[in-house]
């Protein structure tokens, strides 16, 4: 699998995308509802787990 650094996120472009604050998007990250990648000190989301985390709370709430 190969992924482009394009579709790798920072823990600010997360938040900003779900208007959600830092602490919550680590909660989520934390009790493993959003994946997520480090290395080093580095946080990464990919994008597509971001997509798939969206989509769960969509068929939640449905």
């Amino acid at each position: 699998m190969t992924t482009d650094t394009s579709q790798l996120l920072t823990v600010p472009e997360v938040m900003a995308q779900l208007k959600f604050g830092r602490s919550k998007v680590y909660d989520l990250i934390r009790s493993k509802r959003l994946v997520s990648i480090t290395e080093g000190r580095c946080r990464r989301i990919p994008e597509n787990a971001l997509q798939d985390y969206i989509r769960d709370r969509i068929e939640e709430a449905a």
